[in-house]
């Protein structure tokens, strides 16, 4: 898609050379000042009609606009390059963005995706000739991908090795050739933050970070250390710096299957305990614009939130994130505001398992004043497919959301108004 997936765990020659190769995507500067190209037309006044004399001023006009757009994509670029190289010195991950509208930033957010050969998607995928246009609706897919940023839950290891958790019901592993369905989906950063990322065990869990990092799509929530996992991913586009942080509080007992990152081993970030977490938005906060945190929480099947969700949503709104995007039910959960903070509770399954179930695309704007506009696009997961509802569909979905949210306003195309 858009992302110029320039990481900055490189060392800096790299990342000079992503600045260069950056540089070159703008629009050549013009060479003759439009100024004085207008001034050249004033002087043959005396043999212009008045029609032509207002057509010059249009010109003139025009071309000052021009050059006062250019002068102003200047100055952004020069501020992404400087917030760029200073991530690059503090050992940060971040990421450029080429964005259509130099004005915001467009994020698109999905919840969980199975790519395990062995279950309905991809068994259902295959069968029908492994064609993407026939799994997603045409003009979901134009979603996803026209998305500066589109996240989802990667709720499974990458890889051919390891051995299934003992006693465990699902485990789920997907072969590393079917990354290649993220760059049709167009996805740009995923979340390991979940109770499936160590299905397969460890090694299972380090080939995955092989895999997105070969097909150069970053992660949150997971790390070969802790160190490593709780490093925010941050975006940079148009004078922005945007993070994403992502943990999980499943499973919810002292010895998870799901293992945590230590100083030395790999695994998840756990958040029953805040204290990490906090930790990482802290760091967010502190040297980004906007904070998005995306988080593993929740009982499964359950539209209503739980005494956890309740009891965290304050905590990390009122530690400076800008905005909340929950997985891991397996069904929708409710829109709110907490502490003036936006909350979506569940996204639901976006293509997961073979059930008919209510889903959605959340589409997110942000300028430099904040959140521009909050859209939730109604969806459903059926017969193994994910389409976009419109009609008497998409209006049952959007009244079954305003009767599971009534302290916020969802308008007919799905545009939030959150309140205070």
């Amino acid at each position: 898609m858009r992302v110029f997936m320039v990481s900055l765990m490189i060392v800096l020659f790299a990342g000079s050379a992503a600045m260069l190769a950056y540089s070159e995507a703008r629009t050549p500067k013009t060479t003759k000042s439009p100024l004085v190209m207008n001034f050249d037309k004033l002087g043959q006044t005396e043999e212009l009609a008045d029609t032509d004399n207002t057509a010059s001023d249009e010109d003139a006009a025009s071309e000052l606009q021009e050059q006062t757009t250019e002068a102003e994509t200047d100055t952004v670029l020069a501020e992404n390059e400087r917030l760029y190289h200073e991530a690059a010195e503090k050992g940060e991950k971040v990421y450029l963005l080429n964005c259509a509208d130099k004005e915001r930033v467009t994020f698109a957010f999905a919840g969980d995706i199975l790519l395990d050969d062995a279950y309905a998607m991809m068994f259902r995928y295959r069968s029908r000739g492994s064609d993407i246009n026939d799994t997603f609706s045409a003009d979901l897919l134009e979603r996803m991908r026209s998305a500066d940023v589109f996240m989802l839950n990667n709720e499974f290891p990458f890889s051919r090795r390891g051995t299934p958790t003992e006693g465990k019901t699902f485990t789920f592993r997907a072969n590393p050739d079917n990354i290649e369905m993220y760059a049709q989906l167009g996805v740009d950063i995923v979340s390991l933050a979940n109770n499936h990322a160590y299905d397969f065990g460890k090694d299972a869990l380090l080939d995955t970070f092989t895999t997105l990092e070969t097909a150069g799509i970053p992660y949150v929530g997971a790390g070969r250390d802790l160190n490593e996992a709780k490093k925010p991913v941050y975006f940079i586009a148009n004078g922005m710096k945007i993070a994403v942080v992502s943990a999980t509080q499943i499973e919810r007992n002292a010895v998870p299957d799901t293992k945590e990152a230590t100083a030395s081993s790999p695994g998840v970030l756990r958040c029953m305990d805040p204290a990490a977490l906090l930790e990482v938005i802290a760091e967010a906060k502190a040297s980004s614009d906007f904070v998005i945190l995306y988080i593993h929480w929740g009982t499964e099947s359950q539209e209503n939130t739980d005494w956890l969700q309740d009891k965290q949503a304050p905590i990390y709104a009122e530690a400076g994130v800008d905005l909340i995007i929950g997985d891991h039910p397996h069904c929708l959960q409710k829109l709110d505001v907490v502490s003036g903070v936006p909350v979506m509770y569940s996204l639901g399954n976006y293509w997961f398992n073979s059930k008919t179930q209510n889903t959605c695309l959340v589409e997110v704007s942000i300028n430099k004043d904040g959140m521009e506009y909050f859209r939730f696009v109604p969806c459903i997961q059926e017969d193994c497919r994910t389409r976009h509802l419109e009609g008497a569909e998409k209006d049952s979905v959007l009244n079954y959301m305003r009767g599971l949210s009534p302290n916020v306003q969802i308008d007919n195309e799905g545009y939030v108004t959150f309140g205070q």
